[in-house]
């Protein structure tokens, strides 16, 4: 459990002194031997990359999976911040193909979900089996993590790797909280847009392409998304807003472009703030941006018929749709 003692890690020099001092345990904990991590692109799992990068260089080894339901960018940004910009020993996988296959034509959301998190453990697993010299796993496990689940949490879907690895484990923000975690990776230097990314599914854009996955869907699903997020973050509203993202179901809707009858998706707009994410308020988004994102989104988003606002608080509806 977190020490009573422990201080809050809320300025720079306190999110210093807990760099060095995690560098150190690191360094005693591993000595010369190689540690594996999940690296998702996470404010966890980036933070604990950074920290483990500066203790032992390339004796950390990160996988990135992309499973082609990230938002648009993100594996980008990974591979250019830890591979370019840190020198970490970072294997990048493209597993696009391979989940949009076992998705197709599963709507059932329980089911995307179970399909997507058990395949990440299959890829994980094949690329920790071409490795030799593995003895730790890092992980961004948080203190609420330990919380909740009374115990150590199968953080970033790595939890259900086969027991014969019989990997030591690694987890040096276990005793933090999400705003120390924030803290800490803004002192390591990653972006601010890595440090405070917004919450993220596990399964990622395949609970936003409602029913089942299309390449096309999905395709509009990512372009309305990011448009969203740079209208928001130019009207200053991105540390505003607690969480904002788009939605597209599996119907269409009648539209009309260039004179001729269209017959295409809605994309839905969903933003909502909140303290614990158990009850949420929908905010008042100024009609303006609101306008600019809609026109954006219907002159850049192929496919695309309609744009709407979700207005429901939570409760009764989520804050996710699937």
């Amino acid at each position: 459990m977190r020490p009573a003692d422990m201080k809050r890690i809320n300025t720079p020099e306190l999110a210093e002194a807990f760099i060095e001092e995690q560098v150190q345990a690191v360094r005693a904990q591993v000595g010369d031997r190689k540690v594996l991590l999940a690296l998702s692109g996470g404010v966890d799992s980036s933070v604990v990359a950074a920290l483990l990068i500066k203790a032992i260089g390339r004796q950390l080894v990160c996988v990135h999976v992309n499973h082609g339901l990230m938002r648009k960018g993100e594996s980008e940004q990974v591979l250019s911040v830890f591979r370019d910009q840190m020198d970490a020993n970072l294997i990048y996988v493209d597993a696009t193909d391979r989940f949009l296959e076992l998705l197709a034509g599963v709507d059932e959301p329980e089911r995307k979900r179970k399909i997507i998190g058990g395949e990440f453990i299959k890829v994980f697993e094949e690329e920790a089996r071409k490795l030799e010299g593995i003895d730790f796993l890092a992980q961004g496990t948080i203190y609420p993590d330990i919380l909740e689940s009374d115990g150590v949490k199968a953080h970033h879907n790595v939890g259900g790797l086969p027991d014969d690895f019989d990997f030591e484990l690694v987890e040096p923000v276990r005793l933090l909280y999400k705003d120390e975690v924030r803290m800490v990776g803004h002192a390591l230097g990653l972006p601010a847009s890595m440090v405070e990314r917004q919450p993220f599914p596990g399964p990622g854009l395949g609970v936003r392409c409602l029913g089942a996955i299309t390449r096309d869907r999905l395709a509009a699903l990512r372009e309305s998304d990011a448009i969203l997020r740079e209208e928001f973050a130019n009207a200053g509203l991105a540390g505003k807003v607690w969480q904002f993202f788009t939605v597209v179901p599996d119907f269409r809707s009648t539209g009309v472009r260039d004179g001729k009858r269209a017959f295409d998706w809605p994309v839905i707009i969903r933003a909502v703030n909140t303290v614990d994410a158990m009850t949420a308020t929908v905010p008042e988004i100024d009609w303006a941006v609101l306008k600019k994102v809609t026109d954006r989104i219907l002159a850049e988003v192929p496919g695309v018929c309609r744009v709407l606002y979700d207005l429901t608080p939570k409760p009764v509806g989520t804050i996710e749709w699937e």
